[in-house]
């Protein structure tokens, strides 16, 4: 009995052997065939100049900032957002990565306080601040080995800032193969394209508003729902001054948010290439 447990026992081993190695290249298979993530923060520096090398030669700098959204959205929106369709706009263009978001913007007076900045969590820089980060990041990815340094705002404010940077430093690279861009289309297309979208589904102006009204929260629920708090959207609140929120809120979905969603990564897209094309 004893030799008939040894000898099953000494099978297994056996068996084992053979199995295991194949199990350990097909794990090995698999983390080699992962896709390589469009985050510059989730990449090595060596694994970032092979990407370059290989053709990875346009970088996203996305710009948020952070900012009271009224009682229903949190304060990090801009942020959030702008990470995530940088990413969807990455992977459609299939040569870019993703530099980290730029939370800290102009959003107006700190003392006294104006705009966005009369509610807790506002941060606010000056315009010179913030053109002068945006300048070194550029300047930096260049000598990384970037060709395309390409600026997303997702927020009104900052947009001539965006331009007046990416102008000084194209001046400055005139000898070189190397271009910045400020895409003014992904922001546009929330005030155009998504706007007029949800107004031939017969929601109102009114009701759409300017910020964090109906266009705004529907394209944080398709997003990123967690930041919205949609018991805090009943209430319907319509170009109130007191709580920040311009517009009505009360019928955002996450539907309505991804017809924006696809409009900004497709209309970005396009414009980032005829940029890249025309340099």
């Amino acid at each position: 009995m004893k030799r008939i447990w040894l000898r099953r026992r000494v099978l297994a081993f056996s068996a084992a052997m053979v199995v295991m190695p194949a199990i350990l290249a097909l794990s090995s298979a698999s983390r080699a065939g992962q896709p390589t993530s469009v985050f510059l923060e989730d990449l090595t520096w060596s694994e970032l100049r092979d990407e370059i090398a290989a053709g990875t030669t346009t970088i996203i700098i996305p710009i948020g900032g952070t900012e009271q959204n009224g009682p229903a959205m949190a304060l990090g929106k801009h942020n959030v957002r702008v990470k995530a369709l940088s990413e969807k706009i990455a992977l459609a263009l299939k040569n870019a990565v993703v530099a980290p978001v730029i939370a800290y913007v102009p959003e107006g007076s700190i003392n006294p306080p104006s705009g966005h900045m009369r509610f807790p969590g506002t941060i606010s820089i000056p315009d010179s601040t913030f053109e002068q980060v945006l300048e070194s990041a550029g300047q930096s990815f260049k000598s990384a080995g970037f060709k395309n340094i390409v600026f997303l705002g997702d927020h009104g404010g900052y947009q001539a800032n965006d331009a007046n940077v990416a102008d000084k430093l194209n001046r400055g690279w005139k000898a070189t193969d190397v271009r910045a861009f400020a895409i003014r289309q992904y922001y546009d297309v929330t005030q155009h394209e998504f706007v007029d979208a949800l107004k031939h589904l017969g929601f109102t102006p009114a009701e759409i508003g300017i910020h964090a009204g109906l266009d705004d929260t529907s394209l944080m629920l398709a997003v990123e729902p967690r930041l919205v708090r949609t018991d805090k959207l009943a209430s319907g609140h319509k170009f109130s001054n007191a709580d920040g929120v311009y517009g009505d809120p009360t019928r955002s979905t996450s539907e309505l948010g991804a017809l924006g969603v696809d409009a900004i990564v497709a209309h970005t897209v396009a414009a980032i290439r005829t940029a890249v094309a025309r340099h």
